[in-house]
């Protein structure tokens, strides 16, 4: 299993809203794709233009092909990418 949690700050108040709306029509679609166990997107109580992606992903194979989505390749990373500063962590279960 991949799991991989990316935290998302957003860079301008303004851009708060498209972000959370937008994010979460990408989590459902993401959802969809082969291999996706879990993909859960958060926004922080104590800063809103602070986001949390957790993901769980079957394989690589299966992240790998999830990158290549018009979901990713053109809403995320060309439509919410450029709006916050992005931070992945791939990371281990301990419990």
């Amino acid at each position: 299993m991949i799991h991989l949690t990316v935290v998302l700050t957003v860079r301008d108040p303004a851009d708060i809203a498209f972000v959370r709306s937008t994010m979460t029509d990408l989590g459902r679609l993401a959802l969809s794709d082969a291999g996706c166990v879990r993909f859960e997107v958060y926004q922080s109580q104590i800063d809103r233009r602070v986001f949390f992606l957790n993901e769980i992903w079957q394989d690589q194979a299966s992240l790998d092909a999830h990158r290549t989505t018009t979901a990713f390749t053109e809403t995320y990373m060309k439509s919410v990418v450029p709006k916050l500063e992005r931070s992945p962590h791939p990371c281990d279960l301990l419990a």
